[in-house]
């Protein structure tokens, strides 16, 4: 489980096919402090760490992964936010993110707002899953908090912190997101509609 506050930012050094599977090699700082079989938040996807040396290490997506995700548009060079697993005995500092993928979306637009940023994202509107105004959301891994909220896309304001240290800066419009809808909002949903 994770909270959606961003570590750091790792850069994928290799990609390299394994059947179906994908290998993916970062390097990160961070590494030198993972563990074999440990599960780590990569653009908000949950992937266990296969393999360290230094400040490199390797994990592999599957192909469930690859299909629902937006793995499969990550190249060499791209850089990815990270999150280690949230430990028990600390604050709760965004919301409770699983590491799961609802879907992907897409940058419709990025607003500079004299020291701010609104990006606004287009996703396939399926029954569980909803925004709502002041409702959480997590981006590539960050919780965010949304502004707008429309059925079947969203906006979200990004504060210079989040916009310097994630890789927000590097999006603009048509780029493809993970998304993860709000837990305790999709079991809502799922009861409501039994």
């Amino acid at each position: 489980m994770f909270t959606g506050i961003i570590e750091s930012t790792a850069t994928i050094v290799n990609l390299q096919k394994d059947k179906s599977n994908l290998q993916i090699t970062f390097e990160n700082k961070l590494a030198t402090e993972f563990k074999i079989d440990q599960s780590v938040s990569h653009n908000g996807v949950c992937l266990t760490v296969v393999a360290i040396n230094g400040m490199e290490y390797k994990v592999t997506a599957i192909q469930e992964t690859l299909d629902k995700t937006s793995l499969s548009e990550w190249q060499v060079g791209d850089l990815v936010n990270l999150e280690r697993a949230m430990k028990l005995d600390a604050r709760l500092d965004g919301h409770i993110v699983q590491g799961h993928v609802d879907q992907i979306a897409t940058c419709t637009d990025v607003l500079e707002k004299n020291g701010s940023w609104v990006f606004t994202f287009e996703y396939d509107r399926t029954p569980q899953n909803v925004t709502i105004e002041k409702g959480s959301i997590c981006i590539n891994g960050v919780s965010l908090t949304v502004v707008d909220s429309k059925k079947s896309s969203f906006s979200v304001a990004i504060i210079p912190y989040t916009y310097k240290h994630t890789n927000f800066n590097k999006y603009q419009k048509g780029t493809i997101v993970n998304l993860e809808f709000d837990v305790i909002g999709k079991y809502v949903k799922r009861l409501l509609n039994l």
